[in-house]
C-alpha cells in the first residue's frame, strides 16, 4: 500500500522550518551545509537559498559522494561507480550540517562521517534529515528533522525532489515494494 505523507507544500514547509531552526542555532559564518549525494545535496542547496533569503548571508555549500565508503555497493547498484569524497568547500574548523533525505539504519551517516574525516577536520558535525523513519542500527540521531514517520522494518520511504524526480513529495510504501526505476529513495 502506498501513502503520500507529504505533498509539495508540506515539503516546502519542512524546508522553511529547518532553515529557521538552523539560523536560530548558528551564527552566519560559523557553519556550512554539506549534502549527501544525491537528494541530500538538493536539500542542502534549497536550505542555502532559504537561509540566504532569511538572513542575507549565504552559507557555504558542499556535497559529498559517499559511494567509496559504503559496504553495500553491490546491493545499491549492479555496477557501482566509486567517486572521490571531495566536498567542494573548505569546512575545516567550521560546523558542518550534513543533510540527507531519510534517516533509517544510520549506516549512510557513518559513511558520510568517514568521508568527511578523510576530506578535512570539522569543528563539529550535525545531521539534518527530511524524514527519520526509526530502526537505527547505530547510535545516530538527527539534530534537525523535518518529520518523524513511524515505520515497520519492511516499509520504504521515498523522498521525491523536483531536481531528481520531477516532483516534491514523500511517499510511505507500507510493506515495502519492488524497486522502480526513478522512484526516489528506497531507504
Amino acid at each position: 500500500m502506498e501513502k503520500k505523507i507529504a505533498d509539495e507544500k508540506a515539503v516546502s514547509d519542512m524546508l522553511d522550518r529547518l532553515a529557521r531552526e538552523i539560523v536560530q542555532k548558528h551564527p552566519a559564518a560559523s557553519y556550512c551545509l554539506v549534502g549527501i549525494k544525491t537528494r541530500g545535496a538538493h536539500i542542502a542547496k534549497r536550505l542555502q537559498a532559504r537561509i540566504a533569503a532569511l538572513t542575507g548571508d549565504t552559507p557555504l555549500l558542499g556535497e559529498l559522494d559517499i559511494s567509496f565508503y559504503r559496504d553495500d555497493l553491490t546491493l545499491v547498484a549492479r555496477e557501482p561507480r566509486l567517486n572521490s569524497a571531495s566536498v567542494g568547500v573548505d569546512f575545516n574548523g567550521k560546523t558542518v550540517i550534513l543533510a540527507d533525505d531519510v534517516l533509517y539504519s544510520g549506516r549512510t551517516v557513518l559513511c558520510a562521517l568517514n568521508a568527511l574525516a578523510a576530506a578535512g577536520r570539522a569543528a563539529k558535525v550535525e545531521f539534518l534529515t527530511l524524514v527519520d523513519r526509526g530502526h537505527h542500527c547505530l547510535p545516530v540521531c538527527a539534530d534537525f528533522t523535518g518529520r518523524t514517520v513511524p515505520t515497520a522494518k519492511d516499509d520504504i520511504i521515498h523522498v521525491h525532489l523536483k531536481e531528481k524526480d520531477g516532483d516534491d513529495c514523500i511517499m510511505h510504501h507500507i510493506g515495502g515494494q519492488l524497486e522502480r526505476k526513478g522512484s526516489g529513495s528506497a531507504k
